[in-house]
């Protein structure tokens, strides 16, 4: 019997495709959880190739960020969401272009 993928395997998969790691990081910041948006960011640094992939200031700028949502839980980031969302906006992710 063949062996299933596991779903971290397949949402990994998936998060490869930058439209779709947009669409998950924006779902996660709509959700206002910062421990999720940790997670989401983990999931996508993954399927990107680990973090290993990218420069050292952007290593550095995700462990900083990683720590704030592990320790800090609300952030400024998760403030600013929210009073965007009492002025009628919201913040948006998007694909950057080439």
């Amino acid at each position: 019997m063949p062996k299933s993928a596991s779903y971290h395997e397949g949402l990994v998969k998936h998060l490869q495709d930058p439209l779709e790691a947009a669409s998950y990081i924006e779902v996660v910041l709509e959700e206002g959880d910062p421990r999720m948006l940790g997670k989401a960011l983990r999931n996508v640094i993954e399927a990107q190739g680990g973090i290993d992939q990218f420069p050292a200031q952007v290593k550095q700028s995700y462990e900083q960020l990683d720590l704030m949502l592990s320790e800090q839980g609300e952030i400024e980031f998760y403030c600013l969401r929210k009073l965007l969302d009492a002025l009628g906006l919201q913040l948006a992710v998007t694909v950057k272009s080439a």
